[in-house]
This record gives structure tokens, sequence and C-alpha cells, in this order.
């Protein structure tokens, strides 16, 4: 072997472990953020603001109100464009409700939409990881917690008594809601639902990592109302 080759072999393998050292020692660096990160990287896509990001989802709402849908990133290039990585540009934490499915109420498609559904839209411990993993992670510039109308896990904590298996768990955490709502004047269903959004909302916030997005002006946290009878989403504040 000549001394030219030996020299370029050796300063490859010179190179290749300066780069495994350099790659090791940044993933320690960075730890969990940088290796989850690595793995959800998604295709390039334009960033956009939390106000635009939440605007897109109201104007989303309005096609699929007045029956203007555009079904976007629905095809199966968009299928296979996503299945290399995802950027949600919002998340949603909605109720378990069958009748209402995110990304058909905001007219989204694949990729577009990072979804927490349980009954209630209350956030749990494993919501509120899910949704900081979203936003920390994914990129997601807006959190939309969407309660609805005549909720029927609102109605069963409205209601109280036995109730039997785990489904008490899901009362409990929506109580407070229906305590605080209790003396405003008009539907009680209602006045709980937004309630409970805006408690939830309020709970997401406490998030450290969430906290510190919003600080940075990287992420908005609002509280949505869905309408069943007509498919209107309003915000509640």
């Amino acid at each position: 072997m000549s001394r030219q080759h030996r020299q370029t072999n050796l300063s490859r393998r010179s190179l290749f472990k300066f780069g495994a050292g350099a790659i090791g020692t940044g993933v320690l660096t960075a730890g969990l953020n940088s290796n989850l990160l690595a793995a959800e990287k998604a295709p390039v896509e334009d960033d956009i603001t939390p106000d635009k990001a939440l605007q897109e989802l109201l104007d989303g709402n309005e096609r699929f109100v007045q029956t203007k849908r555009r079904n976007p990133h629905q095809t199966h290039s968009r299928l296979v464009e996503v299945a290399k990585g995802q950027k949600p540009f919002a998340s949603i934490l909605g109720c378990a409700d069958s009748r209402v499915p995110s990304e058909i109420v905001f007219d989204q498609g694949l990729g577009d939409l990072f979804v927490c559904r349980v009954a209630g839209n209350i956030a749990t411990t494993e919501e509120i990881g899910s949704l900081e993993f979203g936003s920390l992670v994914l990129g997601s510039k807006v959190i939309v917690v969407v309660g609805h109308e005549r909720c029927g896990a609102v109605s069963a904590a409205i209601k109280g008594g036995e109730v039997p298996g785990k489904i008490g768990s899901l009362i409990e955490a929506i109580k407070p809601s229906v305590e605080s709502s209790k003396d405003q004047s008009g539907d009680k269903i209602e006045n709980a639902c937004k309630a409970n959004v805006l408690a939830q909302v309020q709970k997401l916030k406490s998030s450290p990592v969430l906290s510190k997005l919003i600080d940075e002006e990287k992420l908005k946290i609002v509280g949505a109302y869905y309408d069943l009878d007509t498919g209107k989403i309003s915000m509640v504040v």
C-alpha cells in the first residue's frame, strides 16, 4: 500500500472518529430534546407564528361551517411526505366525543395537527406531556383546548352520583369547573364546559416547558368551544 493511500485512509478514519465524537458529545449535551428532534424532524415547511397558526385553524373551521372544505393534505403524496417526519403547526386538546374530529372540523389533513383526545378534554399528566412534546420537539405553534356543546363528561360531573370503573377520575377533574360556574346565568352545561376549557388552558400554561415557549413567543395556548348543531368553533376567553 502506498504512503499516499495509507494517509488517505488514516485521514478518513480520523475524520470519522472526530465526527462520531462530536455527535456523541452533542447528544449528551442536548439530551432528550435533540434525540427526539432528530428522530421526528419533518420535511421542510414554512414556519408560521402562533397567531397565524390559530388563524389557519379558524379559517379551516369557517370553511367547514360553510361546507366549502378543501380537504388539504389528504393525498397519497402527502402521506408519503409526512411518513418521513412530522411538523404539525397546531395541537389540539379535545374531547373524545365522536362528533368532534379535529382534522375534519378544522379542515386539515395528514401531518397538520397534533391531537390529544380524552373525555372532558382534561389536561392529565399524560396529555400535558404529549402536548409538551408536540410543542417543544415537533414545533407546534398553538395549542387549542376544545370543549363542546352538551359534553357528556361535563353533564355527568354536574349530575354527580356513583359511576363505575375509572369514569370517576374524569368527573373529579371537571368538578372544580362545575363549582366555579354554578352561579352563572344561562345553560349550566355550557357554562361548566367553558369554565372547564379555561381551567385546562391555565393548567397547560402552568407547565414550565410550555410557559417558557409562551414567554419566547413561540407558542400560544387558547380555549375554544364547538357547537354541535352548527359546527362552529368560537373562542373562550
